[in-house]
């Protein structure tokens, strides 16, 4: 008996990375375009519409906490297939881009606390440059092109889910407000019925996702970040697997990650670039690029990123335990270190809950951001542009 040779599905992630992160270089687009309008007569008008209320929130918390919810929600499904079927399904598959995150966590954010220790007002935002911006840094290895090999995308988009992971877990444990006790338990509740809906094989997506709308606005009340609920729904929706469908197309994790993909790249992303990345620089001075967020985030972003990841990386490929990724050589490995401190999307989102109630600790955060992750781009693409490239014989 014949068998059809149906080609495997793929998930929303992979396919991102073959379309060659197009929604990377979209956000790059609108972040100028918030800079160009932000410096421009316009500039009154860019300012009040994020500031104009819609209801009880403001064009910009909109966005913030309510668009991002659909990104956050992304980050966690692409969590959970990737830990419970894709390139992080085993132990070994983990170890290398899981070193690399936590140095590339730990080393900006030492930097960080280094500048800011005689600040104590501005502390709160260590976590700042731990965060790495995949859209961003794919869509410099998108215009790279066949000079970087698809294992090293591979390896990045990995290792980025990890920092992503830990972006979660820090957002969720230092940046929350007093708790809404009401709130917080109307929240576990429905978490709850969205585990029962799950264990009872229900695999329609409209209970899920009304649900989702319930405990969003549950943990916008609780003090909690709204948009930790997207994550939190996402580990909720069924995966369904098995050895004869690894990547069930009808699974509805895979169905809504399809679904959710193009939305997040093409529309939220771009969105919550242009709405936070205006940053006026006429009254900037030199003087503000040696303030302490703004040093402290810049220098953590670039020197902190390369020396945390890819000194994490050569260690546990010295010590034997993982190899590099396949065809990938040493000043390759260098140069994607260097993208990991494009922090842009993760690294604004936390410096505006870091800084909610200060706009001039905000705006040097924004300023940090955008020179470290700039720096980062442009010394990474040309490291990787002139690194020489290993054959197809290099170990691996």
């Amino acid at each position: 008996m014949k068998v059809s040779s149906v080609p495997r599905p793929v998930s929303a992630l992979r396919a991102a990375l073959r379309s060659d992160a197009g929604g990377g270089l979209v956000l790059m687009a609108s972040a100028a375009l918030a800079l160009l309008i932000a410096n421009s007569p316009l500039a009154s008008a860019y300012f009040g519409l994020l500031a104009a209320h819609l209801g009880p929130l403001s064009v910009l918390h909109w966005v913030n906490d309510g668009l991002m919810a659909v990104f956050f929600l992304l980050v966690g499904l692409e969590i959970k297939r990737e830990v419970l079927d894709g390139r992080l399904r085993t132990w070994p598959d983990r170890i290398l881009p899981g070193v690399a995150a936590l140095g590339g966590m730990l080393a900006p954010a030492l930097i960080y606390v280094f500048v800011n220790r005689a600040s104590p007002e501005t502390l709160r935002g260590w976590a700042i440059p731990t965060a790495t911006d995949i859209a961003f840094a794919l869509g410099v290895l998108a215009l790279l092109g066949p000079r970087v090999p698809v294992s090293l995308k591979v390896f990045l988009t990995a290792l980025a889910i990890l920092d992503d992971l830990g972006a979660v877990l820090i957002i969720a444990a230092f940046y929350t407000a007093s708790l809404s006790l009401p709130m917080l338990v109307g929240a576990v509740i429905t978490v709850a019925v969205l585990v029962a809906l799950n264990r009872a094989g229900v695999s329609r997506l409209t209970p899920y996702l009304l649900l989702g709308a319930v405990l969003w606005v549950l943990v916008l009340g609780s003090g909690i970040h709204a948009t930790i609920a997207g994550v939190v729904l996402a580990l909720t929706i069924p995966l369904r697997t098995s050895p004869a469908k690894p990547d069930d197309p009808a699974s509805p994790l895979h169905k809504l990650e399809h679904a959710l993909q193009p939305w997040s790249s093409f529309v939220v992303l771009p969105i919550f670039g242009f709405a936070n990345a205006g940053v006026a620089l006429g009254g900037m001075s030199a003087a503000m690029l040696l303030e302490p967020v703004t040093l402290g985030v810049g220098l953590g972003l670039f020197l902190g990123k390369q020396i945390g990841v890819f000194g994490m990386i050569a260690v546990a490929v010295k010590l034997g335990l993982a190899p590099r990724p396949a065809h990938a050589g040493w000043w390759q490995l260098y140069g994607l270190s260097l993208l990991c401190g494009v922090g842009f999307t993760m690294s604004l989102f936390i410096g505006l809950l870091a800084f909610a109630d200060t706009p001039a600790l905000e705006t040097e955060t924004k300023i940090g951001v955008l020179l470290g992750s700039v720096s980062c781009m442009v010394a990474g693409a040309l490291v990787l542009l002139f690194a020489p490239r290993p054959g197809s014989t290099a170990r691996s």
